[in-house]
Order: C-alpha cells, then structure tokens, then sequence
C-alpha cells in the first residue's frame, strides 16, 4: 500500500507524462509504461481518462472499457464536461463501481450500468 503522499506523486507524474505525449504530438500512442504497469489514457475533449493495467493486460480492452465509460457519462449527463465530474463525483464513481469491480468488467451492457444509476437516482430523491 502506497502512503497518500506517494500516491499523490504519482498521479502527478502520470498525470505530466500523459499531458506532455498530448502536446507533443497527437499521433502517439495511447499506452506508456510506467514503474511496471502499463498506463492507458485517451483524451475526449478537454478530458483525459488514464487506466493504470498490468503489464500482461490486453492495452485493447483498457481502451475499449475507457470508451464504454465516456459512452455511459454522455448517456447519464447528456454530453459530460469537466463540471459535471467535479460536481457530481459520486455519480461517476457509482457509474464506474457498476462497470467495474475489482479491477474485472463487472456489467458489458450500458442500459444494464445505466438502470442501476436510474434506481439509485430514485433512491435518493425519495429520502430527499
């Protein structure tokens, strides 16, 4: 386990490597490795989503669940910006906790992500 003030380092080197391939040159690749762990970003807009995988790890995939991901915010948020991720945190991480579990695809289908998000939503407004 990484102490907060490790952990905060690397996402700030991550985070500096990832933007400086982007101004560089867009036609790098999406996959740069990093202290034994392969890291996969693509950026959408303004946004950047980085995925740290193992280095066994089909890079493919990790773009591919990047992908399915900015889908389901676009879909709950009707086109996401940054705004909507600072604000509605939460959410997108409740998103992501039905997408993912444990670090394995946990649900492939986008309607299935997005219903549960729907109960929760339902949940919320009805103890309000």
């Amino acid at each position: 386990a990484y102490s907060h003030k490790e952990k905060r380092r690397i996402i700030r080197h991550v985070t500096d490597m990832v933007l400086a391939r982007g101004r560089a040159s867009s036609r790098a690749c999406n996959f740069v490795e990093h202290g034994g762990l392969r890291v996969v970003y693509k950026k959408y807009a303004s946004l950047y989503f980085i995925m740290g995988v193992d280095m066994g790890d089909n890079e493919l995939e990790a773009l591919t669940l990047i992908q399915m991901y900015v889908e389901i915010l676009d879909k709950y948020f009707g086109n996401v910006c940054e705004l909507d991720l600072i604000y509605h945190f939460h959410r997108a991480y409740f998103l992501l906790d039905e997408l993912v579990l444990g670090g394995h695809v946990q649900e492939s289908r986008q309607a299935t992500v997005l219903g549960a998000m729907e109960k929760m939503d339902e949940l919320a407004d009805a103890s309000s």
